[in-house]
């Protein structure tokens, strides 16, 4: 019983020193923030700030207008960074239901064949396809639109794998007795297989999300107009214009990441479950 407990201790002093060290560099962004210019670069440098300066967050907010000659503000990069990511998010979901099920329950010719060709393209780097990309968006006359930071991540191999894995743990009784009460495969898909997936639909939405919201380069890429930046293009161009104004800079770093935050907050006990059934059925 001694040695039960020592060795619970033990995990539990682990577990907590791993949680300070990833908690650290968030405290110390939030903290930084809070700092005026002096103590911000100070050296050695303070872990808290002597006066919370939270007017470091209104000029954080309205330095876009500064970089953009007042064209825009950081509510226009917001804004376009919510459109983005909830739509590709909603075609995400919809496009991994749609061939996570068929992969799952649906018999055709070349299934599992098809299945590892989706699988495969998982290994090609996004750096390879990026010139591919953006040469078909300018040929379509999406560049410098919502099309064009939209559509082409509509579709993600690693969220209609996790799906198909849910689904398939779905007993199959339940498509049998769907059967009996007149079900086709649509009707039991969203009316039976889709509510029960849950918790791995909340883990595709947050990874979709997050992955949307701190994406960089494509929407660098795709978009010249002040108009259609996102938040990350605009916090890039912050670093540029106030990169020796450390406050400033965790300011805004701290105002991108709120909605993640919250987000994550808001779905974490279904995320849990969902990346705990996944994969529980080959």
């Amino acid at each position: 019983m001694r040695r039960a407990g020592t060795g619970k201790a033990a995990s539990h002093a682990v577990l907590i020193l791993g949680a300070l060290v990833v908690a650290f560099p968030f405290f110390w962004m939030l903290s930084t923030s809070l700092k005026t210019g002096a103590e911000a670069d100070h050296s050695p440098p303070t872990l808290l700030p002597a006066s919370p300066q939270f007017s470091n967050y209104a000029e954080a907010w309205h330095s876009a207008a500064k970089t953009t000659a007042g064209h825009v503000t950081f509510t226009t990069y917001f804004g376009n960074s919510v459109t983005v990511a909830a739509c590709v998010t909603a075609g995400v979901l919809l496009t991994s239901i749609l061939a996570g099920y068929a992969f799952a329950n649906m018999r055709f010719r070349g299934k599992d064949l098809v299945f590892v060709l989706f699988l495969s393209t998982m290994m090609i780097p996004f750096e390879v396809v990026l010139v591919p990309n953006f040469r078909t968006m300018v040929a379509l006359g999406w560049y410098d639109t919502y099309l064009a930071l939209t559509v082409p991540w509509m579709a993600n191999v690693f969220s209609i794998f996790i799906l198909r894995q849910f689904f398939r743990s779905i007993p199959g009784d339940y498509f049998d007795a769907a059967q009996i009460d007149g079900c086709g495969h649509w009707r039991y898909m969203w009316q039976v297989a889709v509510p029960m997936a849950a918790p791995a639909l909340v883990t595709i939405t947050i990874f979709t999300f997050l992955g949307s919201w701190n994406a960089l380069m494509w929407p660098m890429l795709v978009t010249d107009s002040a108009e259609m930046r996102v938040v990350q293009v605009g916090l890039s161009i912050l670093q540029g214009e106030e990169s020796t104004r450390f406050q400033v800079l965790m300011a805004a770093s701290a105002l991108v990441i709120i909605p993640v935050v919250v987000l994550y907050l808001f779905l974490q006990r279904r995320f849990v479950e969902g990346v705990s059934h996944t994969g529980i059925k080959a």
